[in-house]
């Protein structure tokens, strides 16, 4: 699905914690974000590309705010380092603290249905797409 153009970028599921990261993009807090490869190649998807502009969708769905992507990497997990962890805007202060609420979440229910694998779990060696993006801007209602 496509808004204005543009492809759709959504952040974790519709609810609580959607809501606090579309927030923290709105508000600058929020400048990185790490997603699986294997969420890609599942949807046999291409990964995003730098330059690539994409409408955030709040929990309903509206388009909230547009982002370009600035950089892209992909690397294991256990490489991710502090500044994308800072960066990414929910109050982490070591990248321990990062992955472990990326673990929680990649090892819910939520994401396990999504993968359509209930045993699903994460490693050292698990290919992370970690992006950096700037706000274009908000988008009004």
């Amino acid at each position: 699905m496509e808004i204005g153009g543009l492809s759709r970028v959504e952040f974790a599921f519709p609810g609580p914690l959607r809501d606090q990261l579309v927030a923290a993009i709105l508000s600058g807090a929020k400048t990185s974000t790490s997603g699986l490869v294997v969420e890609y190649e599942r949807e046999n998807e291409p990964l995003p590309k730098v330059g690539q502009q994409l409408a955030v969708v709040d929990s309903e769905d509206r388009p909230v705010a547009v982002i370009e992507l600035t950089e892209l990497r992909v690397l294991p997990l256990a490489a991710v380092d502090l500044r994308h962890a800072l960066d990414e805007g929910e109050g982490y202060q070591s990248v321990a603290e990062w992955r472990a609420g990326h673990e929680s979440f990649w090892h819910s229910a939520e994401m396990r249905a999504e993968l359509g694998d209930p045993g699903f779990t994460v490693n050292d060696d698990t290919l992370v797409l970690a992006q950096r993006f700037r706000l274009v801007r908000a988008v009004r209602g």
